[in-house]
């Protein structure tokens, strides 16, 4: 399956809430700021996505976004600007 980078801001209102959201991206994707992740999900992990966190907000008060950025294959460099400190991604850390 071809996975695609998403960039996913939130707006929560509920401290609660707001730690669930953060905890179900966490799972999915790098942090990039405080209320935004970069995800690269193929289809059935978008579905996935969509459902916690569907369950997770309410849907009057919060609001998740989710852009897609494109083929995960491209390189997030080549669409993205930062004015300011420059993004890193996070580097994958191996526990054994």
């Amino acid at each position: 399956m071809t996975r695609r980078r998403y960039l996913i801001p939130y707006d929560i209102v509920d401290d609660k809430r707001r730690n669930q959201v953060f905890k179900i991206l966490y799972g999915y994707g790098d942090h990039a700021q405080y209320s935004v992740f970069f995800c690269e999900l193929n289809p059935r992990e978008l579905v996935e996505l969509r459902g916690k966190l569907r369950r997770a907000i309410h849907d009057i008060e919060d609001q998740v976004m989710i852009l897609d950025l494109g083929a995960a294959a491209d390189p997030l460099e080549a669409g993205l600007e930062c004015l300011g400190k420059p993004y890193r991604p996070a580097s994958a850390v191996l526990v054994v």
